[in-house]
């Protein structure tokens, strides 16, 4: 519990987080596989409790994902949002904003595997509930039409793999990113 108010899971979410051996897997102009290694870092920090219309009860936490080009360590992904949970009915959210135009909130349930926790959520373009909205850019050149997320917590280890699916130079794309990261600091305000 932090400042009276009970995270569940997304408490093991909290602290500071490293990666050093994530693999991009992403289009380039001719619609091939471009692989990319990086180094990311991830931050989870409480967000608080809400509660919607005196029924629903969520508990949330705030992130920032930066992700550098190992070979250069230039930033080639920055992104924001929330990991949202409801416990009555063990639903997890994801929303987040890619600055690229593109904004989704994915949604799942909370599962175990062993003594992992397993977050996977997912969105789909035109869905009413968990989907993606983009700009008319991204809609007309890149596209997204779904999304998923398999994030997986065990003690101070969390890896996730994540797959976007674009329309992009004329072609459908599977857009991968996969990392394995390990807490360095847990501190959740």
């Amino acid at each position: 519990m932090i400042d009276g108010i009970e995270y569940g899971p997304l408490a093991g979410l909290l602290g500071q987080w490293s990666g050093k051996r994530g693999m991009d897997v992403s289009p380039d102009n001719q619609a091939q596989d471009d692989k990319t290694a990086f180094t990311d870092e991830l931050t989870f920090r409480v967000a608080g409790a809400a509660e919607n219309a005196e029924e629903q009860q969520l508990v949330g936490v705030r992130y920032r994902h930066v992700v550098r080009k190992s070979c250069s360590g230039l930033i080639f992904h920055d992104q924001i949002g929330h990991w949202l949970y409801e416990p009555a009915t063990h639903t997890i959210m994801h929303s987040l904003t890619i600055p690229r135009g593109v904004c989704i909130l994915a949604g799942g349930k909370l599962a175990t595997e062993g003594q992992a926790l397993v977050f996977d959520v997912s969105a789909t373009a035109g869905d009413d509930t968990f989907g993606v909205l983009q700009s008319p850019f991204m809609k007309d050149k890149a596209k997204t039409r779904a999304f998923t997320m398999k994030l997986i917590l065990q003690d101070d280890i969390l890896s996730y793999r994540e797959t976007t699916s674009l329309h992009i130079y004329g072609a459908d794309f599977e857009h991968i990113d996969a990392s394995k990261l390990q807490r360095i600091t847990y501190d959740p305000d």
